[in-house]
């Protein structure tokens, strides 16, 4: 397991597929704190840190439920997560995470050196470093407890990194130690200690001039970044280095130099994080070509241009040293922005020129400008731009300057100009920022709580600064404290205020010169409650038509009220999107924001409708009764309305879903559940299926109709089987029949009653299963072949339990008939699946291979992602009737996988038993054993008696031998089961049961 770089897990030599983002910073929280135990809500923080929401609890267990899944799969993993009360712990080896086998080496290495063995150290060093394939949990979504340490873990490496340096100092490898610390230094600035050592590296090699620089680069780094002059180890190091080759002291000019026009203003001591692109901006600057050097930095209010740009250019003072300047152009501010003409008299001023030598005409003054910039090295700062006119006549044209421009809007037309937008802060750096403002000791004492103030600020380095501000300013408070009065999202602005600074001004100066169709929208967006969002979503909150509203969004786009992290996809940062909210509840009128919102749903529910209705046209169409689209013209008008629209908006849909239901747009809200459920069903997103149908049901008992509850009783139904809760399955069942009788809706009461006979099954039931399915199958010819189509997979299933194998096939194929004549791909899959399960069974592995492997191609091919796990598992059995048991386990490994990552408990457990069996056959007996009892421990979890049974009769098997008495005790439990649900399986239970040598009776 590797966690210092990309998280990675490997087992077999092979990366595991470690599932969603959300499921991954889970495993990460586990592998940071292997052996212990991760409490549930700690899991929870760091998953959801400014705003859990209401499913947090069991999305966070289906998250680790899925990882133990994937880990169970394969052998070398099986068993390494397990649940521990509340929590979760990873019980892995220490050297199996690269992260303890680095602060292991390191340990040890410590102890060589002290033991004064610092050759091994050094190679024990030198190993572990080498774990470290770039930042820890690159790419990962950190919360708090992630960010703290891998903060922590990145400062063990520098430390590591420098011991090895001294170490090489040690053994006489001075060149070593100043190659490893010139790029040290050149990364982390800040490290005496590290300067120290290259100082040392130098002299030791000769080269004092080297060891002279290295502490002047240190003197100028400290002095610049903290105020401070280097420690006694560091001056004692450049005394000495000095000795050798003192010089005699020059002169003094008696001539005093001209004054040097410095204008920038005073730069913070707490500056933090950017390193990548002060880098950037400073190469650019120092590598100066024959053009000036212009680089405009735009970004959102409060994500601190200004600091950035003030801090870049004292950086570059010393490359351009004859002026240093600085004008704030008042872009964007309560008065008007700084006429060019004015500008220029500011800047003419602070270089020197007299008033009487500026002159009144602008295009004088540029051209007085620019010739007095063309005789000197100079960098120059245009803060708070309006718009590239009013910058324009400020740039200069002489090779000999740097110019920094800052910006809320991107200055697209600026000719030459190098444009750098700001993103915010990562985790680690708003940390780091918090701690300089409040004390690194608050910080250290509480992380966690730290890691959520920065969450709750949005990474934002004013909304940091002005919490950071109350909190110093407050003693008595503890960071816990700020992080709950921040997780109050109507009171965030609120609390985001210092003295006249606050975010909610910030934003307002950005807000205030808009266009009044662009104020309107951007407001509207605050009801946006999903994550990213399409132009048409725009569109359909607002009113406007397409063209218009992606214009409107790409002027709230250009200054930064939107942003957009993928092409055609925009958000709101999270203050932003709470700002506009209360301006639309400030603003526009209760009935407007509600007309925006119903505007929204209705195109989502129509959009999905029209993904949706091919893969169920009749029953969607007759539980959703809808009226014509209100923006007809919206739908498809970006692009084709299919499964991949519907993926990309999944989230989204699900936001809207909760959305309505809690606004009151109840009607809404339990289409909208209802719409998308197949594709859900087919995809194995049942968590969605459980949610959203939830959601729905409280939005139709709100609204007392029963034709909607029933809807959703019945399809909420169908999460709760795939996900291991037949028992409620079926009282949902129970209630949606009972209410489709009493509206007369016979097709929906004969539809829930074949449902509930689909769990029954599930639940053993198979006789009672297959008798409502031909009562069924009877009634449904009169409603048309689409019943038939539904009851046929349903009773072939159980007929297929109860060994009645022959019939169970005519069933399949009478499905498989049907489905071909409808052209219905899904059902021409499922029928093709079926028959080659049935063949398994009567023994007739080769036909069922050719069938399975043409259900699965088609599976693939149109997206059941739900029925792949299944067929793998069919395709599995056919091989170990054929005796290749290799191939046989490979396939039940690769169904276990699949299924755990859908979530279908009832094929998990099938899988496992049948893997047990193949385990068995290829004469690994302990294996299979414990993979019957983890398919034991699972059905009997999940209320599943016949894999109950074929679990015992699985362990009864590989018991006999060497504990009859336990395989006897096995043996009849499995009988009582099989003999209650009728199963064929009851007869070999009683054979070998009777085998049995009978119990001592003493």
């Amino acid at each position: 397991m590797r966690v210092l770089g990309p998280l990675e897990v490997r087992a077999n030599g092979a990366p595991l597929a470690l599932g969603t983002r959300k499921q991954q910073t889970v495993l990460a929280m586990l592998a940071v704190q292997a052996g212990r135990v991760v409490g549930l809500e700690e899991l929870i923080d760091e998953l959801w840190p400014a705003d859990p929401p209401a499913s947090a609890v069991p999305n966070a267990r289906t998250y680790a439920a899925n990882l133990r899944r994937l880990f169970d799969a394969s052998e070398p993993t099986r068993g390494l997560i397990r649940r521990q009360g509340d929590g979760y712990m990873l019980c892995a080896d220490r050297p199996a995470v690269d992260l303890d086998a680095f602060l292991d080496d390191c340990q040890a290495a410590r102890d060589l050196r002290a033991a004064a063995e610092p050759a091994k150290a050094a190679t024990l060093l030198a190993g572990a470093l080498a774990r470290w394939r770039g930042p820890m949990l690159a790419g990962v979504t950190q919360g708090s407890v992630l960010a703290a340490r891998s903060a922590a873990l990145e400062e063990e490496r520098l430390v590591a990194t420098e011991d090895l340096a001294a170490i090489h100092l040690e053994l006489g490898q001075p060149a070593d130690a100043a190659r490893l610390m010139r790029d040290h230094t050149h990364m982390y600035p800040l490290r005496e200690r590290a300067y120290g050592l290259l100082m040392q590296a130098r002299v030791a090699v000769g080269d004092v001039a080297g060891a002279l620089s290295a502490y002047a680069a240190a003197r100028r780094a400290l002095g610049e970044e903290l105020g401070i002059e280097p420690g006694p180890e560091l001056r004692r190091l450049h005394q000495a280095a000095l000795r050798p080759a003192a010089e005699p002291v020059p002169v003094a000019s008696t001539v005093a130099p001209a004054p040097v026009p410095r204008w920038l203003p005073r730069r913070v001591a707490d500056f933090t994080g950017r390193a990548d692109l002060v880098a950037r901006l400073l190469r650019a600057g120092r590598e100066a070509g024959d053009d000036p050097v212009i680089q405009v930095i735009d970004g959102m209010a409060g994500s601190g241009k200004t600091t950035l740009a003030v801090h870049v250019a004292h950086h570059l003072a010393e490359h351009y040293p004859d002026a240093q300047l600085f004008t704030d152009l008042q872009g964007h501010g309560e008065g008007s922005p700084v006429e060019p003409a004015a500008a220029l008299g500011t800047l003419l001023r602070q270089l020197g020129v007299p008033a009487e030598r500026i002159p009144a005409d602008v295009h004088d003054r540029i051209a007085l400008w620019r010739n007095e910039l063309a005789q000197r090295r100079a960098v120059v700062v245009l803060d708070n731009a309006a718009s590239t006119d009013q910058v324009t006549p400020l740039l200069p044209t002489a090779p000999a300057s740097v110019v920094l421009v800052t910006s809320r809007r991107r200055l697209a037309a600026l000719e030459g100009g190098h444009p750098e937008s700001l993103p915010l802060l990562s985790p680690a750096e708003a940390i780091d920022l918090l701690a300089n403002l409040v004390g690194a000791e608050r910080v250290r004492a509480e992380p966690e709580a730290a890691g959520q103030v920065a969450a709750r600020c949005g990474y934002l380095p004013l909304a940091i600064r002005l919490a950071g501000a109350r909190l110093a300013h407050r003693p008595g408070w503890r960071l816990a404290d700020l992080a709950d009065r921040l997780g109050h999202h109507a009171a965030v602005l609120a609390e985001l205020t210092a003295e006249n600074r606050s975010i909610a001004s910030a934003f307002g100066l950005s807000y205030a010169p808009l266009r009044e169709p662009a104020k309107r929208l951007f407001r509207l967006l605050g009801l946006w409650p999903g994550e990213h969002f399409p132009v048409e979503a725009a569109a359909a909150l607002s009113g406007l038509t397409l063209p218009e509203a992606a214009l409107v969004v790409g002027e709230l786009v250009d200054c930064h009220l939107v942003e957009e992290p993928d092409a055609g996809r925009f958000r709101l940062h999270d203050l932003m999107s709470e700002y506009a909210r209360a301006l639309a509840l400030s603003v526009d009128p209760q009935a407007e924001r509600e007309a925006a919102v119903r505007g929204l749903l209705d195109h989502y529910l129509h959009s999905v409708a029209a993904v949706t209705e091919p893969l169920e046209p009749a029953a969607l169409r007759r539980h959703l009764a809808l009226s014509q689209p209100l923006r007809p013209d919206l739908l498809g008008a970006q692009g084709p309305l299919d499964n991949d629209w519907l993926e990309r908006e999944n989230a989204n849909v699900r936001a809207l879903v909760r959305h309505a239901e809690q606004a009151g747009h109840e009607g809404y809200a339990w289409r909208l559940a209802r719409a998308p459920w197949r594709f859900h069903y087919l995809r194995g997103y049942i968590g969605d299926i459980v949610e959203l149908h939830e959601c729905g049901l409280r939005a139709a008992e709100r609204l007392n109709d029963d034709t909607a509850i029933a809807s959703m009783h019945n399809y909420l139904a169908s999460g709760y089987q795939r996900i291991g809760r037949s028992q409620e399955a079926v009282l949902h069942l129970e209630i949606a029949i009972r209410l489709r009788e009493r509206t007369g809706d016979v097709g929906g009461a004969g539809q829930s009653r074949a449902n509930a006979a689909s769990v029954y099954w599930v639940l053993g039931r198979f006789e009672e299963a297959a008798s409502i399915n031909q009562k069924s199958l009877a009634e449904s010819w009169r409603l048309g072949e689409r019943s038939v189509l539904l009851i046929l997979p349903n009773l072939g299933i159980p007929l297929m339990y109860l060994g009645r194998l022959e019939e169970a096939l005519r069933a399949h194929r009478w499905h498989l008939f049907l489905a071909r004549q409808s052209g219905d791909h899904y059902h021409l899959a499922q029928g093709l699946g079926h028959i080659g399960a049935v063949r398994v069974r009567m023994g007739h592995p080769h036909g069922a291979i050719r069938v399975i492997k043409a259900s699965l191609a088609l599976k693939k091919r149109i997206g059941i992602r739900l029925g792949v796990a299944e067929s793998l598992n069919d395709l599995a059995c056919a091989h170990q009737r054929l005796g290749l048991l290799s191939e046989a386990e490979r396939l039940h490994r690769l169904a276990l996988t699949e299924s755990a990552a859908v979530g279908h408990r009832t094929i998990d457990v099938a899988t496992l038993n049948d893997l047990g069996v193949t385990l068995a056959l290829a004469g690994r007996p302990q294996a299979s054993i414990e993979t019957h009892e983890q398919a034991l421990a699972l059905a009997t979890r999940i209320a599943n008696p016949y894999e109950q049974g074929r679990a015992l009769a699985g362990i009864a098997a590989r018991r006999a031998d060497d504990d009859p008495a336990e395989a006897r005790r096995h043996w009849e439990r499995a009988l009582v089961l099989f003999r209650q649900m009728n199963v064929p399986e009851r007869h070999e239970a009683a054979r070998r049961l009777a085998a049995l040598v009978p119990a001592d009776p003493t």
